[in-house]
This record gives structure tokens, C-alpha cells and sequence, in this order.
């Protein structure tokens, strides 16, 4: 009987190895590259009574259940408002595997992210936590600790742009930094730059024809413009940079005359063509000023139409029709238009008595309420809104 007890014993012992995959995370693409990959193996032994008694020497394998992404996020930190910005941008994390969740929040807390963080970080990059990053993630952390020279900006940087972490260094990172650096840009300028333009290393592209721009554009290395001129050429399509200028031309400015504005107010070719466009519609129809004005004034295309230029331009019609002093005319006016909201209403608005004082205040806020048309309805009704605004002058 002692005989056949053992080798029943030995008939029922189990030898279980599980292989773990940890996630796969395919959730909305099925070509996704992103997952972790472990391997356990474990033996455990059965008695015969099948009660789950122990045998000696042997070491059960337990493990948790994955966990309820939302449960992960709140553990981690995340408010429930925060939880619902993160899940209407990625939805998929909703069904996330829990476990692998976790260790990449983990990761980022060692790196100083906390939920404000990671919010923004999502808002930026919504496949973030759906891509692996334990790939030489030590390796890379620490280079671009080495880049940003602290802890304060690294972390800054990955907030605003968390594909840094990604990025293979030698590839991509390394050749844009010898790039710029080659052109005259020192570490310093480049960091402030890669701030204010989280994809300066996946888009710059320098061709020989955005180099001649560059040149045409008579900007001195030693000039403060020149790093924003050559990262903000770097990250731009040339085709875009093309149609930019030939906008510009279509109101009487030479290729030379665009390119030296762009020279000295870089930020001009971040600018829509539908935005410059209509600012100098209304700089040459309503303000009645000639196209070159922009040359000494690109606040006029940088400007607001619907929030600054055109409620500032008709309240100083106003104010010269109701025969007022101070007026907003000649120089003036471009000064006007550089005063913050608060010291241009006490200078222009806030001076006169109070009934005079309500009916500026009243116009203002009316002209300032005018809404911008929608862009199929510009089109056909361009011409009533251009009665409309004669009217009101």
C-alpha cells in the first residue's frame, strides 16, 4: 500500500511553469512596440489528499492579480479630476494592465514626476504609458541629466516633451545637439530653445535651402535673434517657410523685405497665413496704413485682431469723433497698443467723467465681444462684416 500511496503521490505532482507575459500592450494598435516581457518558473507539489498541504521544500508562487488601472492611478497619487483628464485623452488606460502600470509610475516618481506632471505629460504625449520604458531607461536618464546640467530643467523638459525618454540618444539626440551647435548656437541657448520647442529634436531638418534663408535673413550669430531664427527654420517644413513668404508678398513686400523681417522678429514665421492675412486686411482697410507700417511695427501682426487691435483701433475712433482728449492717434497709437489692458483703459478710458467713462466702457467691451466668423462662413460673408465694421466706425 506504501508502495502505491508514493507512486499515486508521484502521478499527481504537478509541474507547473508559467511564463508571464506582462502586458502586450496592443490596446488600440495591434502593430504597438511597446511591452514588457518576463519569465518565472516555479514547481509546486499536490499532496494526495488535495487539501493544500504543504510540501517541504517546495515554494509557492503567488502572485497579485493585476490591478484596476484607476485604483494604480489613485495609489499613485492622482486626484479624481486628474484621473478623468488622463483617461479622456488616452482612454485606453483605462484598461491597462495594472501591474505594468504601476512600474512605469514608479519609474517616473524616482525622476521627481508627480500627478500635476504626469497630466500635462498625457495632455502632451497620450500614447506615453502605453510605450516600454525600461529600455536602457538608467542610460538615458542619466545623459540627459548630463544635458540639461540639473535636475530642475531635465525634469522640466520631460514634463513638456516626455518623448525624451524615448529617444534613442545616439540617433537622434546627438546629431541635432552637434547640428546646432556646429551652426554657432552654445549648450546654454540650445537648452532655453529645446524649452520653448519640446519637438526640436524629432523635426529639425537643415536643408541647403533653409541655410540660404537663413544667410538672406542678415542675422549676425552674435545677435539674440539668431537662435530663435535657426531652431525655429530647423523645425519648419520648407514648404511651409515658401507659402509664409509668399503670403507676405502678395501685399507688396520684396522676398528680401520678408525675409529681413523675419530676420528681426523671428516669432513671425510661427504665425498662420490665415492670422497674417487678416491682421493686414485690417491694418491696410481699417486702420488705412501703408503695408510697409508692419516693417516697423510687426506688432501689428502679431496683435490679437479680435482681442487687442480692433477694439483699441475703434475705441480711439470713438474717442476722436465724441472730440476727447487724450486721443489715440498717430504714434500714440502704436504706443496704445503695446500698454497692458489695465494702464490702457486708465490712460484713455478711466480719465474722463463717469457717464462719459460707462459709454467708453461700454463700446469697448461690445467691440471686444464681436466674434470672429467661422472659416466657412468667411468666405460668404466677408462682405457683410466689412458693412458691419463701417458701420460701427
Amino acid at each position: 500500500m506504501k508502495c502505491q500511496a508514493h507512486l499515486f503521490r508521484n502521478f499527481l505532482g504537478i509541474q507547473r511553469r508559467r511564463f508571464i507575459l506582462w502586458e502586450y500592450c496592443c490596446i488600440q494598435t495591434p502593430n504597438l512596440q511597446a511591452f514588457f516581457f518576463s519569465t518565472r518558473v516555479t514547481t509546486a507539489c499536490v499532496s494526495v489528499s488535495g487539501l493544500g498541504e504543504r510540501v517541504p521544500g517546495v515554494v509557492e508562487d503567488v502572485r497579485e492579480c493585476p490591478k484596476d488601472a484607476a485604483l494604480v492611478f489613485r495609489k499613485w497619487g492622482c486626484s479624481e479630476n486628474d484621473i478623468n483628464k488622463v483617461f479622456s485623452r488616452q482612454p485606453s488606460l483605462r484598461k491597462a494592465n495594472g501591474s505594468v502600470l504601476e512600474s512605469k509610475l514608479n519609474f517616473l516618481s524616482e525622476l521627481g514626476v508627480r500627478s500635476a506632471d504626469l497630466v500635462k505629460m498625457i495632455n502632451c504625449r497620450p500614447r506615453f504609458l502605453n510605450c516600454r520604458l525600461n529600455r536602457y531607461f538608467d542610460a538615458r536618464v542619466e545623459e540627459l541629466r548630463t544635458l540639461f546640467g540639473s535636475t530642475e530643467l531635465f525634469l522640466k523638459a520631460i514634463v513638456r516633451n516626455p518623448s525624451l525618454l524615448m529617444y534613442d540618444f545616439e540617433k537622434t539626440v546627438k546629431p541635432v545637439i552637434s547640428l546646432y551647435e556646429g551652426m554657432g548656437i552654445n549648450r546654454s541657448d540650445l537648452i532655453s530653445m529645446l524649452l520653448s520647442r519640446p519637438a526640436l529634436f524629432s523635426r529639425t531638418n537643415m536643408s541647403e535651402e533653409k541655410l540660404e534663408y537663413i544667410r538672406r535673413m542678415g542675422v549676425s550669430k552674435e545677435s539674440k535673434m539668431y537662435k530663435y531664427v535657426v531652431t525655429i527654420m530647423g523645425v519648419s517644413r520648407i514648404e511651409t517657410i515658401r507659402e509664409k513668404v509668399a503670403n507676405l508678398e502678395k501685399f507688396g513686400f520684396s522676398e528680401d523685405e520678408v525675409l529681413q523681417l523675419f530676420g528681426r522678429s523671428p516669432l513671425l514665421m510661427t504665425l498662420s497665413l490665415d492670422k497674417v492675412q487678416r491682421n493686414m486686411t485690417f491694418v491696410l482697410g481699417t486702420m488705412k496704413l501703408p503695408a510697409k507700417s508692419v516693417l516697423v511695427y510687426p506688432l501689428l501682426l502679431y496683435s490679437s485682431l479680435e482681442v487687442l487691435l480692433k477694439p483699441r483701433v475703434l475705441l480711439a475712433r470713438k474717442i476722436q469723433r465724441m472730440g476727447l482728449s487724450p486721443r489715440i492717434d498717430g504714434p500714440k497709437m502704436f504706443r496704445a497698443l503695446r500698454m497692458s489692458e489695465q494702464r490702457f483703459l486708465k490712460a484713455y478710458v478711466m480719465c474722463h467723467e463717469e457717464n462719459i467713462k460707462d459709454e467708453l466702457l461700454d463700446y469697448y467691451r461690445t467691440t471686444k465681444r464681436i466674434k470672429r466668423l467661422a472659416v466657412a462662413s468667411r468666405k460668404t460673408c466677408y462682405a457683410n462684416a466689412v458693412k458691419m465694421d463701417e458701420k460701427i466706425q
